[in-house]
């Protein structure tokens, strides 16, 4: 029998190794894959979002609690393929600091706890064209676009992102902003779907998205 509150303290800790060991104990004790990924690494990356939030934990934190998610996902992944078909991801999510920018703390950071929050996530890294965006959203069939921005300069390139998808047959597709000079009535006033003020908060709107489409 696995213990999840430990795995989960763990994670919170940043344990790496000892998570990765964790992850393999579990498995070899015939534990299924899914209540493995499910009760020991996102129900503790969640601890972390929440903590993160509420300004308990700090982005180095963070980053270092996702490594640890990481190593025992790493253990996970060839089973989680193995049993895709069965496995449903929360969604599907494109994510990439838009053209002319290339900042990426705030969005890898995203990333993670995206993927922690049991999300397909697809990274097109920093200085991404529109065309990019549109690509990579018809090839994997995604579910929500995650768009950031540092520079003031390049916010205006979210509303031709969001323009392109709109004129296009990926009109339903959630669009969504952030970063640090992005806020609420900027998103509003392009038109996008919604705005994350930080990792936590982007995460609530990618599964309130996703919920207005169940």
């Amino acid at each position: 029998m696995a213990d999840y509150a430990l795995m989960n303290q763990l994670l919170f800790e940043g344990k790496a190794s000892d998570i990765k060991r964790m992850t393999e104990e579990a498995l070899d004790d015939g534990i299924d894959v899914e209540e493995i990924l499910n009760q020991g690494l996102i129900a503790g990356m969640s601890i972390v979002g929440e903590d993160f939030k509420r300004n308990i934990l700090f982005v180095p934190e963070v980053l270092i609690a996702a490594r640890a998610m990481k190593a025992g996902l790493a253990i996970l992944k060839p089973l989680l393929v193995a049993k895709a078909a069965d496995i449903k991801p929360a969604g599907t999510l494109v994510m990439g600091t838009v053209k002319g920018d290339l900042h990426d703390i705030g969005k890898n950071l995203v990333c993670m706890m995206a993927e922690g929050a049991g999300y397909k996530v697809f990274d097109l890294g920093v200085d991404t064209p529109i065309e990019q965006f549109v690509e990579c959203v018809k090839e994997n069939d995604a579910d929500i676009v995650g768009m950031s921005a540092l520079l003031t300069t390049t916010m205006p390139y979210m509303a031709r992102v969001i323009s392109a998808f709109r004129e296009s047959d990926l009109k339903n597709i959630k669009l969504t902003i952030g970063g640090a000079p992005v806020s609420q009535m900027f998103a509003d006033e392009i038109g996008a779907d919604g705005y994350g003020s930080d990792a936590p908060s982007a995460i609530d709107l990618f599964n309130q998205l996703q919920n207005m489409t169940a």
